[in-house]
């Protein structure tokens, strides 16, 4: 007498239940379709846009992030060094060379969340091209490191993993003509454990 309504009870909770598990793990795989790649940094850039395709919608929607469109900027992120190896906290590494062209761009840590990590009280957890020293040729290095460093740097907490995000505001590079040909900075380690 019960057995029919149970059958049909559990197939719908295991429907119901894998439909929003799988949703789920889709949101948080990625950010949706359309990446570019360029020297281990990776971006979004149609993420921003009217027609992004729908996972990109759902996940700026569960985030709760603004992102900027297409003319404001884009966001590149990287969890890997040049020789490939994922970026942690025990490990101080040379982000070098120069950004393409932009008005102004920042630069910070973050978790794999995309959270910004904050190394202590009075750390720069943060750089931007306004307060970044150069080379005469334009070029600047970074070193983003657990330890105080000269120059530019850029304190991280000594935890696992992380990534580093660099937001490029105002740039020709966000409109789909500037993609090809981009030079981005290149991430080295030099060291770990110090």
């Amino acid at each position: 007498m019960f057995r029919v309504p149970l059958i049909v009870a559990i197939a719908l909770i295991i429907a119901f239940g894998g439909g929003i598990l799988s949703a789920l793990s889709m949101l948080n795989a990625s950010v949706g379709f359309g990446a570019i790649e360029v020297a281990g940094w990776r971006a979004f850039p149609a993420a921003q846009t009217a027609a992004a395709d729908p996972y990109a919608k759902a996940h700026r929607a569960k985030g709760g992030r603004l992102l900027y469109g297409s003319a404001e900027g884009l966001q590149f992120t990287a969890f890997r060094d040049a020789e490939g190896l994922t970026l942690t906290g025990t490990c101080s590494y040379r982000m070098s060379g120069r950004t393409p062209t932009t008005r102004l761009w920042t630069l910070y840590a973050a978790d794999a969340d995309g959270m910004r990590l904050n190394a202590g009280a009075d750390l720069p957890a943060a750089t931007n091209s306004q307060t970044v020293l150069r080379r005469r040729d334009g070029s600047f290095d970074i070193v983003i490191s657990r330890t105080a460093k000269s120059g530019n740097w850029l304190a991280i907490p000594d935890t696992g993993a992380f990534q580093l995000v660099l937001t490029l505001l105002d740039t020709p590079a966000a409109a789909s003509t500037g993609l090809s040909g981009l030079s981005m900075p290149v991430i080295e380690q030099i060291g770990c454990g110090q």
